[in-house]
């Protein structure tokens, strides 16, 4: 088996939704993060054999985004690139393709990440609407323009689809997301005090990681136009932040007895990650010092009903495969979605009967020490841009595990649909 490594990451800031990044499409910035990591590895672009982004809202006019984005961050014509989407994990699942392609002999240099802009999730209009456009680009006619007009309703153009409900909403089970984290609270009897008290120690940790300026090692300015004023942290952390004011938040998703609220939710975000992953071998013979090598991933899945317990099933998996233990695991990233998703995963990873129910084992798969999870917050701090959130997981643990001089890494996420995702990241220490 080959050993297959990581060599470099960045990552943009990760900014709330219609601010900073509004105007900016995600192509523009995916280049960023692959022209950037070009250049600060010295990386000769005609060597990359191919480049993989993850995204869930491919812009109308960037088909194929992983394409455009090699193409506009400097890669040569004859460099592929090829798009994936599993939801949540689409930032991590371009690097498990990278890893698999070089195990394969069929790449020895990849370029993977993701990218997202929330911001540009469009309104869609309806059926009958599109029929009417049609209509009166077709017409040859005054006559025909003006009867083509004549069909239309105030309906027609002031009740158009919003995109970005739609896209977080199950298209299987109907439930959005959040309703979906309502589920998990009641069911693992996860309270709002307990919800709150977990976005409030990632924004803390988030804060505390960006004045130590950790996150600023990982991040890539953008020059936003039109004074190209740069953005260099990302505009999601609360340094504020009280229990008293995420108690006065009403819940988002179920006003009668919900407890999931915009604060303990994670942010509409938008950016982009990306890392440069390598064959061991051919990472030597360039002169490359390994960040972290990847030891193995695996995905799982359940009742969409139930979405954000994928972790609970994908990390024993993983660890099944790598043939190591829970505690071998010395530095845990779990994507932050809900507070009341991680809470839940933290439990069933923790219960017995969630043991025997869905993994046919009778001992528990371990318990997470906290102080080793998320260690620099997460997505309810830092935010979730859906296509890079995975890879922006990868590239925070393996910096935090080269600081502390740690071995064994685990990423994981919850995935819309009802998935989950893993993928355990090794490091020599000194």
């Amino acid at each position: 088996m080959k050993e297959v490594v990581i060599v470099g990451g960045l990552r943009t800031p990760f900014i709330k939704a219609w601010t900073l990044f509004n105007f900016i499409p995600a192509q523009e910035l995916g280049r960023v993060v692959v022209s950037e990591l070009l250049q600060r590895l010295e990386l000769d672009p005609a060597q990359v054999d191919e480049v993989i982004f993850g995204n869930i809202v491919t812009p109308a006019e960037a088909a194929n985004i992983a394409r455009v984005i090699a193409l506009m961050g400097g890669l040569p014509a004859h460099v592929p690139a090829y798009t994936i989407s599993r939801n949540c994990a689409s930032g991590v699942e371009s690097i498990a393709h990278a890893y698999y392609m070089i195990q394969r002999g069929e790449a020895e240099i990849v370029i993977a990440g993701g990218v997202e802009s929330m911001s540009n999730i469009p309104l869609i209009y309806q059926k009958e609407t599109a029929e009417i456009f049609t209509a009166l680009s077709r017409a040859k006619s005054l006559k025909q323009r003006l009867q083509a007009f004549l069909k239309s309703r105030p309906r027609h153009f002031f009740r158009p689809v919003i995109g970005l409900q739609q896209g977080l909403t199950d298209g299987y089970c109907g439930l959005n997301m959040g309703e979906t984290a309502e589920v998990l609270a009641r069911e693992w009897v996860i309270t709002r005090q307990q919800q709150d008290k977990f976005a409030f120690t990632s924004h803390q940790r988030a804060a505390a990681a960006a004045e130590a300026g950790k996150l600023r090692e990982e991040i890539v300015p953008v020059y936003v136009p039109p004074d190209y004023e740069a953005v260099l942290d990302d505009n999601g952390i609360r340094k504020g932040q009280s229990l008293e004011a995420l108690a006065e938040l009403k819940p988002a998703f179920d006003s009668c007895h919900g407890t999931v609220t915009a604060g303990n939710a994670s942010q509409i975000t938008d950016g982009a990650a990306a890392v440069v992953v390598m064959s061991a071998e051919k990472a030597r013979a360039l002169g490359y010092e390994s960040l972290g090598s990847i030891r193995t991933y695996a995905y799982a899945a359940l009742k969409p009903t139930r979405m954000g317990l994928g972790p609970a099933l994908a990390i024993p998996k993983a660890l099944e495969k790598a043939k190591l233990q829970f505690t071998d695991i010395q530095l845990w990233e779990i994507n932050e979605a809900f507070a009341a998703q991680v809470l839940a995963v933290e439990k069933a990873l923790n219960s017995k009967r969630f043991a025997q129910e869905y993994l046919g084992r009778d001992e528990v798969v371990g318990e997470i020490d906290d102080e080793m999870l998320n260690v620099n917050g997460g997505a309810i701090a830092l935010g979730h841009p859906v296509g890079a959130s995975a890879t922006r997981l990868v590239i925070t643990l393996l910096r935090e595990m080269q600081r502390r001089n740690l071995q064994l890494g685990l990423v994981s996420m919850c995935v819309g649909g009802g998935q989950g995702a893993a993928m355990i990241l090794e490091r020599l220490t000194r």
